[in-house]
């Protein structure tokens, strides 16, 4: 055969079929979609797609998908908050821990706070409701007695607390907030 015959041969001969055509049809999809999901921003599903695509074999979508990848992370994850510095930030991180149930943490910032202010009943109080959180009942009872006694409307709010309702049947839990009921007020 000569070389014209083979160079006209070579052309008109298909190039084999692509073994990843359809895997390839599937990761631009993926990819598509994540572009859909990152321009609504968002970040944490167009993360979960991009990775997918990723994974494909098309190796220019998965560049592709590992940039954006990069920008979904940076979203999805929040800056660091600020070190608390005032009672008041420590008071407020605490009690966002405690109503996360992490309760060793939301104990250091309390502590903290208490540390820096001794005579704010709010922090005081918001001690007493975690100690009945995590079960210590002697010191939830003392903490919101000093609570009630830098504050005597904090005897009221602690009536209606669900956290302090492992104390309900507690009979120093009720004198301490019920004090009319044996005469005493204090």
């Amino acid at each position: 055969m000569s070389k014209k015959a083979l160079a006209s041969n070579s052309k008109t001969k298909a190039a084999p079929p692509d073994p990843d055509a359809q895997a390839k049809q599937q990761q631009l999809k993926l990819y598509e979609e994540a572009l859909r999901n990152f321009q609504q921003q968002k970040w944490a599903r167009a993360r979960e797609l991009f990775e997918r695509v990723v994974e494909g074999p098309a190796r220019d979508l998965a560049d592709r998908a590992q940039v954006h990848l990069r920008i979904c992370a940076q979203r999805v994850t929040p800056a660091p908050a600020a070190a608390p510095k005032s009672a008041e930030d420590h008071y407020t991180q605490g009690v966002a821990l405690m109503n996360m149930g992490r309760w060793d943490e939301a104990r250091e910032h309390l502590d903290r706070a208490r540390k820096a202010a001794p005579k704010a009943d709010h922090i005081v109080y918001a001690i007493a409701a975690l100690d009945c959180l995590t079960g210590e009942a002697d010191s939830a009872m003392e903490n919101l007695k000093l609570a009630i006694q830098l504050r005597p409307e904090n005897r009221y709010h602690a009536r209606n607390d669900e956290d302090f309702s492992f104390l309900q049947e507690d009979p120093r839990f009720t004198e301490l907030l019920y004090p009319e009921r044996d005469g005493s007020a204090g």
